[in-house]
């Protein structure tokens, strides 16, 4: 039995590697918050002077934008920043249809320290859940403690701990401890 759940955990981690290029787009109900970091690819339909493949959101949450000059990204959705490209194009282009699509996400990233094969940190890919970061971090070493990881987490100003058994899932109990990754957590395996 313990063969298949390392096929699977390998199977699980390789797909997620051989992936395509993440993107999410403005038109994908707009949840996901651009951060420093991120690549974007911003197209103003029939207006390639006003299309970019490759804009950069620096380190102060800005992105460049031809005669718009410093454009405030961080902390916007696709959708938000999208409106207000197009409202501030109106004053060069009629009808400006703005797309923004998250091509690089490298402001979303998540940690794993402790027994795992390769500690460090990892993008934040898709809906990631906690056995697909062990997947990842290439598993667990021999030493590792299964039965009591944590995943330390900020929410709401406040710090979270959350108490993970990878035995207990891996058996099919507390099904609900495969929680949900999210930018910024900590994944510590003792």
């Amino acid at each position: 039995m313990k063969i298949y759940r390392r096929i699977l955990i390998f199977l699980v981690g390789f797909l997620m590697l051989s992936s395509p290029t993440l993107s999410w787009s403005a038109g994908e109900g707009g949840s996901y918050k651009i951060g420093s970091g991120d690549v974007l690819e911003i197209v103003t339909w029939k207006e390639p002077d006003f299309s970019r493949e490759a804009v950069l959101v620096r380190t102060d949450g800005f992105i460049s934008f031809p005669l718009l000059n410093d454009v405030q990204a961080a902390g916007l959705t696709p959708t938000q920043l999208k409106k207000s490209l197009e409202v501030g194009l109106k004053n060069y282009v009629s009808t400006p249809e703005v797309t923004v699509t998250i091509v690089e996400s490298g402001s979303q990233r998540f940690y794993i320290l402790g027994e795992v094969v390769n500690t460090g940190e990892y993008p934040l890919a898709k809906h990631l859940t906690v056995l697909q970061a062990f997947a990842l971090a290439g598993g667990f070493t021999e030493w590792a403690s299964k039965d009591e990881i944590l995943l330390l987490r900020r929410e709401n100003d406040k710090d979270v701990t959350i108490r993970i058994d990878y035995k207990e899932i891996s058996d099919g109990q507390n099904l609900d401890q495969n929680v949900a990754v999210k930018a910024d957590d900590t994944i510590i395996v003792p």
